[in-house]
């Protein structure tokens, strides 16, 4: 019987469409031959419903969500960076609001760093996307609605702890309300507050010492006064972090991947204390200068050592984690020694040895043994020009100038601190 003769059918269809159907659908799936129906041909259901999409391939990819979350990181850190991956996760796009300077001495009191750095940082950041400079603190219905309309975004992020505008009510209200919103696990151990905390009691300390011996080493000199003997004599800082280190964490932030065969590798070394602009901007440089960059971070004691006592703020493993977060980094080498050496550039198969022209310190020039001797004498060594004349001492001295304001800043943020530490449950996630 021909597929025109069969007008019964069609009237069926017309009459019965569900019914017919569904037989035509389970012929099709379950590829049931004509002779089922009596030799009915039964016409492909493409041939009906040619523009139904459950019968094609999507022509078009799935979407790709679009996911936002912002936030004022200042003193950008370790912490800040993992919430913008765990944010990354929870999508295919990653778009960051960088709260403006303004909105931050509203809500929270005067910022440590200018929105100009902070936009370097957050964009050196391996899983950010795009960024929105001068971002509102609040979530408003007019920037959630330019959110979702222009930007695209499908949902809008924050970590666990409560975000509160000067009247006490929570600042991502709408999105909740919205439905827009999904929640990430804040990294216990450190924040900006916590940081500033640990500068203004270096502060502290060095009054203390000004009061016994008339002298400062706000600058970083040498001094002893204030060290902490360990059992063999090493020196500990006497401000410790609360961060509690694990493997899971330290993968989660590396790429995984290791230089090919033929790789020019960069080496690169130093403190990267406070991670700023300054350190983003010398190792954009020097990843440049070849395919695969391998950083050098040194020890507490190393750092101490060619510093001074107040020295690192950011502990190893902080600073090792804030340095694995930039998108130009390849991989680091956890408590590199202060010198590089002959053995060294054959184990990495170092191609190319670089150093700022910013520097925290520079002792090998005041008599001390140049560490850089070595691939000096290879004809490998580089003097790269810093873009920034940003240094860890001078980010610490904006707080130390005005540590008035950041104390007071802070002293309102430990309540917020407190309470949410009362609060505290656990909450799932990386």
């Amino acid at each position: 019987m021909d597929f025109e003769n069969n007008s019964w059918i069609w009237e069926g269809v017309s009459h019965y469409p569900h019914l017919f159907g569904g037989i035509m659908l389970t012929a099709a799936v379950l590829g049931l031959s004509t002779s089922f129906f009596g030799g009915i041909s039964v016409p492909s259901l493409t041939y009906f419903w040619p523009d139904l999409g459950i019968f094609h391939k999507r022509k078009h990819g799935k979407k790709r969500i679009r996911v936002y979350m912002d936030g004022c990181f200042d003193l950008m850190h370790y912490g800040h960076a993992n919430a913008l991956r765990q944010a990354k996760a929870l999508g295919d796009e990653l778009v960051v609001g960088i709260v403006s300077d303004e909105e931050i001495i509203a809500n929270k009191g005067p910022p440590v760093l200018s929105m100009e750095e902070r936009l370097v940082l957050v964009s050196g950041l391996k899983w950010v996307d795009e960024v929105i400079a001068n971002a509102p603190y609040e979530i408003t219905e007019q920037f959630m609605n330019t959110l979702f309309n222009e930007h695209k975004i499908d949902y809008i992020i924050h970590g666990d702890d409560p975000c509160l505008l000067p009247d006490g009510t929570d600042a991502y209200a709408l999105a909740k309300k919205a439905g827009r919103y999904k929640q990430i696990k804040r990294t216990e151990g450190v924040s900006s507050t916590d940081i500033v905390g640990r500068i203004l009691s270096y502060v502290k300390d060095t009054k203390t010492h000004e009061d016994q011996n008339g002298s400062t080493s706000l600058r970083g000199e040498r001094d002893n006064t204030n060290e902490v003997q360990g059992e063999k004599g090493q020196s500990k800082c006497l401000h410790l972090s609360h961060f509690l280190p694990t493997s899971r964490r330290i993968v989660q932030f590396s790429n995984g991947e290791g230089p090919g065969p033929n790789a020019r590798i960069v080496y690169i070394d130093g403190a990267f204390d406070l991670f700023h602009a300054g350190h983003v901007e010398i190792l954009k440089n020097a990843r440049q200068l070849g395919d695969f960059l391998l950083v050098g971070i040194h020890t507490d004691q190393t750092v101490s050592e060619h510093r001074g006592a107040h020295y690192p703020i950011m502990h190893l493993h902080e600073r090792s984690l804030s340095v694995l977060a930039c998108r130009y980094v390849d991989e680091v080498i956890i408590g590199a020694p202060w010198e590089v050496t002959k053995d060294m550039i054959t184990t990495f198969n170092i191609s190319l040895v670089v150093h700022g022209t910013v520097a925290e310190s520079n002792s090998f020039l005041n008599g001390a043994r140049d560490p850089y001797e070595v691939p000096k004498s290879m004809g490998i060594f580089h003097m790269l020009e810093s873009p920034k004349g940003i240094t860890t001492t001078s980010v610490a001295q904006r707080i130390i100038a005005n540590h008035e304001a950041y104390l007071k800043r802070n002293v309102k943020k430990a309540e917020s601190e407190k309470k949410y530490y009362a609060a505290k449950k656990y909450v799932y996630g990386e």
